[in-house]
């Protein structure tokens, strides 16, 4: 805001008596501003009485005796007859401007804040007044970067936990955090990551779409020094350079899923299909250990001459989705009639293939999940799913965050970061408190 010298001029009056005054005083609404009126003709009268009214002249630092303009020049001789009544004149006409310049000071007050004011006042009266500038100190963690994530798809419950809880733990940390769905489409992903490197991202985070056709993406964050880390689907394909990957033990999980569907098919064995997402890295791992585990089985099975032998009659691909699941069940079950059990590779998808089962009639085939998704750990305390072989993707999120920090330090981190699942059963989403009552069946 410009300040005009005439309009210090103006306020002067004010200042040369407010100077010594609280600056609470001048508050409008403040307690003691009422009185104001009475002090100024309180303060007048003295000063006239010492035969001074400190009225501002063209030199700021003049104290003058009143000098009558205008009317009160005209009618001068009349108030001589009567100096009580000139003095009253004068009094009168002097409080009114005094209390003009007073309502002056208080608008620029309002406007320019009691730092401005306490300015003004030292310039005006030549003190060399201190002013308290001093700023409101920042709140909160100051960000000390950005950490760009790209995932394969946040539609799956278990992928948009990686990326909330990244969120969050970066935040405590110091990072903010952008967090993006590949959509299952490589090229999709592909841009995502050279915007992050228009960014210049602190650190990029991938659930690989495809390991494969994703490699010209990272070597160009790997070419302008950015690291890169994967979450949950690893790249292990040789020309690029990621620092390290947090993910599920999706071979021990899938090791484990096989022995749940040995479990719960018994003594009779069968037939079983699979529901397969071929794209994922993470898949392809539980699928290499479930299938495993069932060749060892049968493997002992025949040197025992049992009879619980365990077929993989098919294997469909699922897109991890629950519509895609269904329609590879309903495949399934029309191929293959006499069908046992399914091993589907997360919850979606096992959810789809368990709608195709009822609306077939087919509930006592057998499903085996992965994963532990809350409506996945649901249908296993109903008894629609048989097992899952549970993840923690809150773990993921956390631990990737700390291994970007340890990375920034310095410090050398294993290729690899493993976490292992849990293989979660009915017994146990029976003692689960998160979840809910099975609903009974309607009265007919």
């Amino acid at each position: 805001m410009r300040v005009t010298q005439a309009a210090l001029r103006r306020a002067s009056v004010s200042w040369s008596w407010a100077r010594n005054v609280p600056a609470s005083n001048f508050l409008l609404g403040s307690a003691r501003s009422t009185d104001l009126n009475d002090r100024f003709r309180s303060r007048v009268a003295a000063e006239f009485a010492r035969g001074t009214v400190p009225i501002q002249t063209t030199q700021p630092n003049d104290s003058l005796r009143v000098r009558p303009t205008g009317k009160e020049h005209n009618s001068q001789a009349s108030t001589q007859k009567n100096p009580q009544c000139a003095q009253h004149s004068i009094l009168k006409t002097t409080t009114r401007g005094l209390a003009a310049s007073f309502v002056t000071a208080v608008v620029f007050m309002k406007l320019t804040h009691l730092a401005l004011l306490v300015g003004m006042i030292a310039i005006q009266s030549g003190c060399n007044t201190a002013v308290n500038t001093e700023s409101a100190q920042p709140t909160g963690a100051e960000k000390i970067g950005t950490i760009g994530v790209s995932l394969l798809t946040l539609d799956n419950p278990f992928f948009k936990v990686i990326g909330d809880t990244i969120t969050a733990e970066g935040s405590q940390r110091g990072y903010e955090t952008i967090v993006l769905s590949g959509d299952k489409d490589v090229a999709k992903q592909s841009n995502q990551i050279k915007d992050f490197i228009v960014k210049k991202v602190s650190a990029i985070v991938l659930s690989p779409c495809d390991p494969k056709s994703i490699i010209p993406a990272i070597q160009e964050a790997n070419a302008a020094g950015i690291p890169v880390f994967t979450v949950d689907i690893p790249c292990n394909e040789p020309g690029v350079k990621i620092v390290t990957q947090i993910s599920t033990d999706n071979y021990g999980g899938g090791q484990e899923a096989g022995r749940a569907m040995i479990e719960a098919l018994g003594e009779a064995g069968g037939k079983i299909a699979v529901l397969h997402l071929k794209q994922a890295e993470s898949c392809l791992l539980r699928v290499k250990g479930f299938r495993e585990v069932i060749d060892a089985h049968n493997a002992a099975s025949q040197t025992a001459a049992s009879k619980s032998l365990i077929k993989i009659v098919a294997e469909l691909e699922s897109g991890g989705a629950k519509d895609m699941g269904y329609k590879a069940a309903e495949d399934a079950l029309q191929a293959h009639s006499d069908l046992r059990g399914i091993f589907a590779i997360n919850d979606p998808a096992a959810l789809g293939a368990r709608a195709a089962l009822e609306k077939a009639g087919k509930t006592q085939v057998l499903i085996v999940g992965f994963d532990g998704q809350p409506e996945g750990k649901q249908a296993i305390k109903d008894g629609k799913i048989y097992a899952d072989p549970i993840q923690f993707p809150d773990k993921m999120g956390i631990q990737i965050v700390d291994a970007i920090i340890r990375h920034s330090k310095g410090e050398s981190l294993p290729a690899q970061i493993l976490i292992p699942t849990s293989l979660y059963r009915r017994v146990d989403a029976q003692n689960d408190p998160q979840l809910q009552e099975p609903k009974p069946p309607k009265d007919s």
